[in-house]
């Protein structure tokens, strides 16, 4: 009984009366898309119930995950791994004047955040995965319905999608420095941190990723390898390693 009572005061706490109708709604199969409108947020947003969009929903606003304890007006934010755009809407809310460019490979999730984002102004959707080069990727279901990882293939058909590399960004969108650069991409982190990471990186200020070892062996490793060539401070926040980079 306590515990009910501390997640409704939780929900209402940090999403006000949304929470509370959110928290209700997501028992039943017969809400499939759970559109919620967070206190002091511009526009609502939609979740696809009974999916891993819940989970992501309350990382970012309830654990609040992307919440920087640092000064910092940025300009330009690189979403990486965008999936619904939630990470996005956190940060455009938090940071109006800001920039986004946010990169999602998986088709369905795609098309939520164009949903989610298409009121907000100065966002940029991509539907590309991330990668160190140019390439076609295979987009592959896990165990979950909407987990997902991508793997680099010869020939193109209907589940693969463009790569695009942040070298690739950075020039197309004139970009001289990136603010904060997200990275969550479902172990692709270790193909991303290979090679080809040293012109994006020096330009990067705060750096805040997720890594996958189990999804990818070897993805921290990677990522780790190409870090230390550089000054930084790190902090823990739930699964994200948050990097000031100096």
């Amino acid at each position: 009984m306590l515990q009910i009572l501390y997640t409704i005061v939780k929900h209402y706490k940090v999403l006000g009366i949304s929470g509370i109708i959110l928290l209700l709604k997501r028992n039943f199969n017969y809400f499939e898309i759970l559109n919620v409108k967070l206190r002091n947020y511009k526009f609502p947003i939609e979740l696809r119930n009974k999916t891993s969009d819940l989970g992501v929903f309350y990382q970012v606003f309830l654990a609040q995950s992307y919440q920087l304890n640092y000064y910092l007006e940025p300009k330009v934010i690189i979403d990486c791994g965008a999936n619904i755009g939630l990470a996005t809407i956190f940060f455009k809310n938090k940071f109006p004047k800001s920039k986004i460019i946010s990169i999602e490979p998986e088709e369905s999730n795609f098309k939520m955040l164009l949903k989610n984002t298409k009121q907000y102004e100065n966002i940029i959707c991509l539907n590309y995965g991330i990668w160190n080069k140019t390439a076609n990727l295979k987009v592959e279901k896990n165990s979950g319905n909407w987990d997902f990882t991508v793997k680099e293939v010869l020939n193109k058909d209907n589940n693969t999608v463009s790569a695009i590399s942040i070298n690739e960004i950075v020039e197309r969108y004139d970009i001289n420095q990136i603010d904060i650069l997200k990275i969550d991409i479902e172990g692709s982190e270790r193909e991303l941190f290979k090679n080809n990471w040293e012109t994006w990186l020096k330009l990067t200020k705060v750096l805040i990723i997720e890594l996958h070892d189990g999804l990818k062996p070897g993805a921290s490793k990677s990522f780790f390898k190409a870090i230390s060539n550089f000054d930084f401070r790190m902090i823990k926040k739930d699964e994200n390693l948050i990097f000031y980079l100096k």
